[in-house]
């Protein structure tokens, strides 16, 4: 549910303006809204949970999520849109992290790898099918109800979260305040800058400044919790080779994948002259992959562990993008796209819950909710990147003045979010190798035995 509405609007925003009467920019945020307070507030949401109690905090989160979504339904203008998609954000950003830790507690080591497949897989094929469903949706009854799904589900979920997950607590009790502002201000510059990039352009003061304090934020926020007493991200969690680089890989490999998809879908259309329900159709391929594959994955990654499916599925995700690029034009056939998307989208479901499993699950149990935070943060930060960087791309070398124009930019963008993947094939290199037992011992002899 989460997953799925930030990309669910996708196919409904021409309905949505004409409705509204909605100006291009207002367009603009009505994505961007959930985007930016998703990502800023999911350090904030792991932090309060750990706090006051991971079910709790996740039951507040689904409450929230739900009574924004019949908001957003119910608005009468662009405004109370855009004010209802940014507190719909912050109930996300408390469910996403939590779910993750929920998750996490209740399975032992050696099967979140399995638990985390089937995770993968639902949140994949939430991101996959987003325009599926916003163009059925929209198309078939109307753009409120992209939103109205979200409340029985919500409400529905409240009473079972009650009766069947645990309540668990992070390390400690005190909120680290000083941390916490540092954090979400450093993460509001960085995304601000890079969902404006686009609109606003790289060289514009809009860009430049937020993610130049971003940055400057972020030292600083790493500076105060080298010295903090009670830390909201403790830097030791770095000293973790896995942590790290898993951190690392789903920032690259969640970026390759929604660049590609925010692309894809515009392809289609304006390319390929497909309409919005059959856009959404079309990117299939991408969607089955995750929903069958990635529960074997994440039971391939308990016994094998994670490094020979974060390379094997992100080599393959860097190929079929690099193969989908080299044959873009503006008369391509559906049946030649089939191939190429459907070898990148089996690398997803390889990666994702190998990724998940090296970033969250090697943590102490009392850290979860911390790692499962900066992992959810890292994913959505990674997501606004690989939106900007392929955008940038796009901007200096297509255009939307023709479908030759624009099948020239698409491919240099997806060429972009094949490198992201590439990058994060190599990066997964440099994960650990699980630990092989230690050989059984021979029995005794008699002898030994006797002594």
């Amino acid at each position: 549910m989460v997953v799925l509405d930030a990309l669910i609007v996708a196919t409904a925003l021409t309905a949505i303006q004409r409705d509204l009467h909605a100006s291009i920019e207002d367009l603009e945020w009505t994505v961007n809204a959930y985007t930016l307070s998703f990502a800023v507030l999911l350090m904030t949401g792991a932090s309060l949970g750990d706090r006051f109690g991971r079910r709790r905090l996740y039951i507040v989160g689904l409450a929230l999520f739900a009574a924004a979504s019949a908001a957003c339904a119910l608005a009468d203008g662009a405004g109370a849109l855009i004010a209802a998609r940014v507190v719909q954000g912050v109930g996300a950003a408390t469910v996403m992290p939590l779910a993750l830790s929920l998750l996490n507690a209740a399975f032992p080591l050696e099967r979140r790898g399995w638990a985390l497949g089937v995770y993968g897989s639902v949140t994949g094929l939430a991101a996959l099918l987003g325009p599926v469903l916003g163009g059925v949706i929209t198309q078939g009854l109307a753009w409120q109800w992209i939103f109205w799904l979200n409340v029985p589900i919500g409400l529905a979920a409240i009473p079972f979260v009650r009766v069947r997950v645990k309540e668990g607590f992070g390390q400690g009790v005190a909120i680290d305040l000083p941390g916490l502002v540092l954090f979400t201000l450093a993460a509001l510059g960085l995304v601000w800058g890079l969902v404006r990039a686009n609109s606003a352009g790289w060289g514009s003061a809009t860009v430049i400044a937020p993610l130049a304090g971003g940055a400057v934020l972020t030292m600083a926020f790493v500076g105060w919790q080298s010295r903090a007493r009670a830390p909201m991200l403790p830097l030791r969690l770095f000293r973790s080779r896995a942590f790290s680089t898993g951190n690392a890989l789903i920032f690259l490999l969640n970026g390759s994948m929604m660049g590609a998809i925010f692309f894809m879908t515009q392809y289609q259309q304006v390319a390929l002259g497909q309409g919005p329900l059959s856009t959404g159709l079309r990117m299939l391929p991408w969607g089955v992959a995750p929903f069958l594959i990635a529960p074997v994955a994440g039971t391939l990654t308990d016994r094998l562990g994670a490094r020979p499916l974060v390379v094997t599925g992100l080599t393959l995700q860097a190929a079929g993008m690099a193969w989908t690029a080299l044959i873009a034009s503006p008369h391509l056939s559906y049946g030649a796209l089939v191939t190429p998307m459907s070898v990148a989208g089996i690398g997803f479901a390889l990666g994702i819950p190998a990724v998940t499993k090296a970033a969250v699950s090697t943590s102490a149990p009392a850290d979860i909710g911390r790692a499962s935070g900066a992992y959810s943060t890292m994913r959505q930060l990674g997501g606004a990147f690989g939106v900007a960087i392929p955008a940038a791309v796009f901007a200096a070398t297509g255009g939307y003045a023709t479908a030759s124009a624009f099948s020239h930019g698409f491919a240099w963008a997806i060429a972009v979010a094949a490198a992201l993947a590439f990058a994060g094939m190599l990066a997964g290199l440099l994960l650990p190798t699980p630990a092989r037992p230690a050989p059984p011992r021979p029995a005794p002899t008699r002898t030994a035995q006797r002594i």
